[in-house]
Parts: C-alpha cells; sequence; structure tokens
C-alpha cells in the first residue's frame, strides 16, 4: 500500500493498529519485530514516522471478522437519531451536538459511543477519529474528523490554545462579578474501582478556566465558562473549588443545591458546549459554531426567580 499526504507524520505501529482492525496489537509489534513489515523495502521499527509517497509491504495476515456487536447498527434508534444532531459537516470533519448521557466513545461497561455511532452511520470513513472529549454528562459541540490531516490540524490548535470553546453552566449561588478566571492545578485520580475523579493539588497540572456572568438568578447563576487548559473534568472542578458547584453534577455537586434543582425539573448536569471557534483545517477561515441549551434547561431557568 502506498502512504499519502494525509497519513504522512503518523507512527507505522499506529497506522497498523488503525488500519489492520481485528488484528491484536500484540501480533502487529510482533511484524515489525521479526522485520515482516517493510517501508520502501526496509525494515523498520515501531515508532517510524511515514512520510508522503512510502510503500508498505506486509507478510500475508489473518484477520479476524469483527464481533456482531462491535458497532452499532445504522438503524438503532439511538444511533440513528444522532444524525439529526449533526450541526456541520464537510469532507474532512463533522461538528454534533451530542446530547446529555451519552458517552463520547464506548468502554469502562459502555457498549458504545458517540464515535462509534458515527462509524455506523457513516461506514465509508474509515478515519473518523475524536478530535477532543466531552464528558458523558456534558451536551454540545463535539468535533470528529475525517481525514488524519485535519485531525492533526485541530488537535495543533487545542494545543495552541487557538481553538476557543465557550460552555453554559448554572452554578449554585451567586457567582461573583469580580471572579473573572479560575486558575488551580488540577490532579487526576485512578480509583479502584475505574472512575476518574479530579482534584485541586499542588502536584497536578496547571489549569485555568476563564468566566463571565451571563445570568444572575435568587439561587444560582448562569456564567459562560471558557477552558483554556483542556483538563478532565475541569470546569466541574474548578466551579466546585470557587464554592459554587455546577448544578445536578453527581461527582462534585452540592446535594442540598442540586435536590431544589431536581424539584423544578432539571434531571441532568447543566453544562453544555455551546459555541466553537476555531480555523477550517483546509480552507484556513475561521469559523464559529453554535448549540442552543436544549428546550428543558431553557425551561428550568423561566422558572427560577432573578
Amino acid at each position: 500500500m502506498d502512504i499519502t499526504e494525509d497519513h504522512a507524520g503518523q507512527r507505522i505501529d499506529n497506522f497498523l493498529i488503525t488500519f489492520l482492525k481485528g488484528v491484536p496489537k500484540s501480533l502487529i509489534y510482533r511484524l515489525l519485530r521479526k522485520g515482516e513489515v517493510r517501508v520502501n523495502k526496509k525494515r523498520i521499527k515501531p515508532e517510524y514516522k511515514l512520510c508522503d509517497g512510502d510503500q508498505i509491504r506486509l507478510a500475508p495476515i489473518r484477520v479476524s471478522e469483527p464481533k456482531p456487536d462491535a458497532l452499532p447498527s445504522a438503524k438503532l434508534t439511538k444511533v440513528a437519531a444522532l444524525e439529526q444532531h449533526i450541526v456541520y459537516e464537510d469532507n474532512v470533519m463533522l461538528v454534533i451536538n451530542k446530547p446529555s448521557g451519552i458517552a463520547v466513545h464506548g468502554g469502562s461497561g459502555v457498549n458504545f459511543g458517540v464515535i462509534e455511532a458515527l462509524r455506523a452511520l457513516r461506514p465509508q470513513e474509515r478515519n473518523l477519529e475524536l478530535v477532543h472529549r466531552l464528558d458523558r454528562a456534558t451536551s454540545g459541540l463535539l468535533m470528529v474528523a475525517k481525514k488524519r490531516s485535519a485531525l492533526r490540524h485541530l488537535q495543533d490548535q487545542l494545543r495552541a490554545k487557538t481553538m476557543r470553546k465557550q460552555y453554559l453552566a448554572l452554578v449554585k449561588g451567586e457567582w461573583p462579578a469580580k471572579r473573572r478566571a479560575v486558575q488551580a492545578p488540577l490532579l487526576k485520580l485512578e480509583q479502584t474501582t475505574g472512575i476518574r475523579a479530579v482534584v485541586v493539588s499542588d502536584k497536578g497540572k496547571p489549569s485555568e478556566t476563564r468566566f463571565r456572568i451571563v445570568q444572575q438568578f435568587h439561587e444560582a447563576t448562569l456564567v459562560e465558562a471558557s477552558p483554556i487548559t483542556g483538563r478532565t473534568h475541569q470546569i466541574r472542578v474548578h466551579t466546585q473549588h470557587a464554592g459554587h458547584p455546577i448544578a445536578c453534577d453527581e461527582r462534585y455537586g452540592d446535594a442540598v443545591f442540586d435536590e431544589r434543582m431536581r424539584k423544578k425539573g432539571l434531571d441532568r448536569l447543566f453544562l453544555h458546549a455551546f459555541r466553537l471557534t476555531f480555523t477550517h483545517p483546509v480552507e484556513e477561515t475561521t469559523m464559529v459554531l453554535e448549540a442552543p441549551l436544549e428546550s428543558k434547561l431553557v425551561t428550568l431557568m423561566k422558572g427560577l426567580k432573578g
């Protein structure tokens, strides 16, 4: 097979793991170690980075058939419904307004997530990959690349902090008008149950979230949160650290406040990624995509006293 510009720069081991679906990683590394994978007729190491025009030759490999439940059927109700949540799509990427309660990918007891569903809906797109992630309970804009070149371009923007992600969150109490940012290092802990927990710790990674008050209510505040860094659970932990946890956050929330919000009809985490600003990976134009709050969140706020 010949390598095109789209896969240039990718490690050979990662390329083969993606290309040879159904082949165990251990077998791929054994083939590389024994020289049964050749690039331009030469043996290479797993860390070799592919170049445009490289020619790969593989020894014959028996590829196991994918399990019937490896990908969800495109006819399943939940999967088919995601089609209606796509807010932007072109030849190199798509952006979906992910509903709350759906994981971005399968694993940890979840049969499938958004990426598996999209692969079922778009079987002709062999290289669909998540550009970034959203917590399962968080709703809003999620980017998916169709080509590796687009994935690299978009993730480079994330690393360079030139992509802007804006969220809406309903937090407990009155957010101080002068508090426009939270800077607190975050440490990710792996618990024995496999559940991730994030805490503020001097041993953690530098993290910053900027805030703006959108609307003040009697016992809550709607804030706009813009994460400067991209740590796990960052907005949720930073609001908790500031003394204003997000409504109905099962992990970092306030039980009394959450119960009051549930009585008013809230049955999910009130955190929504409503706006993305980025440079298109091919056209190099500035794009601004938005996804409004779902109707039940708007209805909830109408019932809160100003």
